[in-house]
This record gives C-alpha cells, sequence and structure tokens, in this order.
C-alpha cells in the first residue's frame, strides 16, 4: 500500500548544452585561480561541477582547451574595464583612471587576476599576465607619444617608458592583490604620484651618473 502523504521526488533540471558550459568555465575559473594550471585537473573540475569526466572533453577538448577560454574571458574583462575608465582629457587624469581600473579589477574579480598572474602554460602563446599587460602598454604608448612630442621628447622612447608604467602598476597590483592595504583609491594616487611626478620632470637626454641638480 503507497503512502499517499509522502513527498514525490524532486526531479533534476537538465541544463542546456550552453549552461553546463558556463558551469564548467566558472568551475575551472575558481579552481585555476586556487591551483593553478599545473595543479588542476580535468578530473578535478569534473568532480566539482558534479559531471562525468567525457562531458569536460566533449565542450572544451582537454584541459588546455578550457584554460584557453577562462584566460580569454578575463583578459577581455581587464581590457574592456580599463579601456572604458580611459575618458579623461588630461593624460594624468587618464593615468589616475587605468590604475584605479586594474585595482577595481582586482578587487572585484579576484578569481580573475589569480588565473592571469599565475605561470601560463608553456603552450600557451597568449593571454597571460605578460599579454594581457602588452596590450594596456599599447594604448597608454599611443598617450605618451602625444605628449612627448609636445614636450620635445623623442616619440619612439614612448614605448618604453609605457611599459615600463604599465609594469609598475601590475606589479604593484600583483602585491596589493594579497595585502589589500592601504585602500585602493590610496594605493592608486600613489602610483599616480610616482608615475606622474616622474614624468613631470624628465630630462630629455638622461645619462647614467648625472648628479641631481642642487634646488
Amino acid at each position: 500500500m503507497n503512502d499517499s502523504s509522502s513527498k514525490p521526488v524532486a526531479r533534476r533540471v537538465r541544463m542546456s548544452s550552453a549552461q553546463r558550459r558556463e558551469q564548467l568555465i566558472m568551475v575551472a575559473r575558481r579552481a585555476f585561480a586556487e591551483r593553478g594550471f599545473d595543479g588542476t585537473s580535468v578530473e578535478e573540475i569534473a568532480a566539482r561541477a558534479k559531471v562525468s569526466k567525457p562531458v569536460v572533453y566533449e565542450h572544451f577538448g582537454g584541459k588546455e582547451g578550457m584554460y584557453a577560454v577562462v584566460v580569454d574571458r578575463e583578459v577581455r574583462a581587464l581590457l574592456d574595464r580599463i579601456t572604458k575608465a580611459l575618458t579623461g582629457g588630461h593624460p594624468r587624469e587618464l593615468v589616475e583612471q587605468a590604475a584605479l581600473a586594474l585595482l577595481d579589477y582586482i578587487e572585484g574579480d579576484t578569481d580573475g587576476f589569480r588565473v592571469l598572474v599565475r605561470d601560463s602554460p608553456v603552450m600557451s602563446g597568449s593571454g597571460n599576465f605578460s599579454s594581457v599587460f602588452n596590450d594596456v602598454a599599447h594604448q597608454v604608448e599611443g598617450i605618451l607619444g602625444k605628449q612627448f612630442k609636445e614636450r620635445g621628447f623623442d616619440p619612439k622612447l614612448a614605448e618604453l617608458y609605457a611599459q615600463a608604467l604599465v609594469g609598475m602598476v601590475g606589479l604593484v597590483g600583483r602585491w596589493w592583490l594579497e595585502v589589500r592595504k592601504p585602500k585602493k583609491e590610496a594605493v592608486a594616487a600613489h602610483l599616480v604620484n610616482l608615475a606622474w611626478n616622474g614624468l613631470h620632470n624628465l630630462e630629455t637626454k638622461p645619462k647614467l651618473g648625472q648628479r641631481p641638480k642642487q634646488d
């Protein structure tokens, strides 16, 4: 005799292919952030997503394919954030906005930034920390090039200074990722202070061994 008071067993809602792919990307993103590429396995990702390994292979072809998708998404998210932030007209405003946009990304998308700054697999030719900041540096190079030309500096050196500025912000960002103090606004202000005042007092033809001028 059936017990009419027993509750019906709830059916599991089957995900669509697109939903399953999105779920796997988010699971992989967290795993790569926590353990890095080498420390993460397809077995672990499948277990976290509660699917079989063949499901992972069906969507991404393997760990490398999944990693490439995760990194590509983070690269686009970071570059989009920085590009949208560059709205100021004055070069100093642009430096401030770029620095703060990066720190906003680190604060709001910590897992994504951890994925980018971890060592990427050897077969990955792009999409790692260096390539992301190379893209950002190219944008900064265009800004500096105009300023260099207007102030009598060699515009060909704009690329060098752009790499230096972006590298400084990127490395400070990696440090701030762990310590989280001072507040991001203070970090951005100090970065801009060092970068802008350094640029403001640039010598047109610097040489090693020169002593600073007396005030």
